[in-house]
């Protein structure tokens, strides 16, 4: 793709809507619905990589309840004409077809390359990639399987929201501060999977969210590692103007 002259491309990730209580949540879909609006005009295309919600779960005949405002939104920035794209993360991964059908929206769940004028990205949710967490990488797959997606699809909406949610509560308890500070090179796991990848690919740019801490940090061959951040703490996003790639606060 060939963005065009005063165009963008812009990268957000990780509001994890529906947490930790109805107005705080509300309070950041109204800013990321704002955002949106603002900077469509400029967008050549738009990337959110992924936990947008804290739990999303596609049931055959129910939609969650919530988030009307963000989804109307994207609806009418894909119908302008402008391509989203989504990357599901490890608290939005049930996807099945909503986001294609309604909101003209390709959903991916695993990382994936993209060229934009010469340069390359590799996108993706970042979970589960790196050394070390065997527990979650196990779990993802359980997760991923459609038998057990079946399975808890069979549980009433209500019950299974109530155990998403709380399984989600317990998640960010475990990880709690570990988050909000950077753990130097050689303990960033995503930082080792794109040293890993560089050995057989180049890329000029590796864009993960799930960390929930914005860095930019240079690799070897001008290649950086842009990490999204998080619209909770630091309303952080990342945009490319066709050369080079800016980490980027939004004023809350």
């Amino acid at each position: 793709m060939q963005i065009p002259a005063g165009k963008k491309i812009f990268f957000l990730s990780d509001f994890h809507l529906g947490v930790p209580d109805h107005a705080s949540s509300l309070h950041r879909e109204k800013l990321v619905v704002k955002f949106l609006d603002e900077v469509k005009s400029d967008a050549a295309a738009i990337f959110i990589v992924g936990d947008l919600f804290d739990f999303w779960y596609e049931y055959k005949k129910v939609v969650p309840k919530g988030f009307v405002r963000i989804l109307g939104k994207m609806a009418e920035i894909t119908d302008s004409g402008i391509p989203m794209y989504f990357f599901v993360g490890n608290h939005d991964m049930w996807m099945d077809g909503y986001f294609e059908q309604e909101l003209n929206i390709p959903v991916y769940f695993e990382p994936r390359d993209f060229e934009f004028n010469g340069k390359r990205f590799l996108i993706g949710h970042g979970d589960g990639l790196g050394p070390g967490d065997k527990g979650y990488k196990f779990l993802k797959k359980i997760f991923r399987n459609k038998f057990c997606q079946s399975l808890f699809g069979i549980l009433p909406p209500y019950i299974g929201m109530s155990i998403a949610h709380q399984s989600s509560k317990s998640s960010r308890a475990l990880t709690g501060e570990s988050d909000a500070k950077f753990l130097g090179e050689a303990n960033e796991w995503l930082i080792s999977y794109c040293k890993e990848v560089l050995k057989s690919a180049h890329f000029d740019y590796f864009i993960f969210g799930h960390r929930h801490l914005p860095i930019n940090f240079p690799l070897k061959d001008n290649s950086r590692y842009i990490n999204l951040g998080d619209w909770i703490r630091y309303y952080s996003y990342a945009e490319f103007d066709g050369e080079n790639i800016y980490l980027k606060y939004y004023p809350h």
